[in-house]
């Protein structure tokens, strides 16, 4: 499927624009081989509550990253864009993506489980988590998320009455 992403990222998540993509997933490596993922706070970019890890490269520099984000049932990133095409993977639980500059729970569709997608730059889109859910995330460094409301960002103060 074409998708949002997210990352870090964002992060998330094309309705039409979504299409199956029936890329069998690479085999895992044996969980010998695999160094574990060191897990921590997503970025400030991301509303609170998700935890991220960086899976290959740094999506703070120039060049191409991989991250998982995990989020908790219920999580929410409200509309946003990124200003590089990501490519994500359902690797646990269920995604929920919208496009657009307003979230619209009705025009939400869904990913599971090994289902892929991709999102071109400055795609609009909004994303929520349905059960405990990790989505992968490849793009192009650095990462950038831009909200499309300025008062969706968490790292923006909340205006006082």
């Amino acid at each position: 499927m074409r998708v949002l992403l997210v990352p870090a990222g964002l992060l998330v998540f094309c309705g039409s624009a979504l299409q199956a993509q029936g890329t069998p997933a690479a085999p895992a490596a044996p969980a010998a081989q695999a160094a574990p993922l060191k897990w921590g706070p997503a970025p400030a970019v991301f509303p609170a509550g998700a935890n991220m890890a960086v899976v290959s490269g740094d999506p703070s520099k120039p060049g191409l990253f991989t991250i998982r984000l995990s989020m908790p049932d219920g999580y929410r990133i409200p509309p946003h864009f990124h200003p590089t095409d990501e490519s994500l993977e359902v690797t646990a639980g269920t995604f929920l993506f919208g496009m657009g500059d307003a979230v619209d729970a009705a025009k939400m569709q869904t990913m599971t489980v090994g289902q892929k997608g991709s999102l071109p730059a400055n795609a609009h889109h909004y994303a929520q988590a349905k059960g405990a859910t990790v989505v992968a995330v490849t793009a192009m460094g650095p990462f950038a998320m831009t909200y499309v409301n300025p008062a969706d960002d968490p790292r923006k103060p909340a205006a006082k009455p």
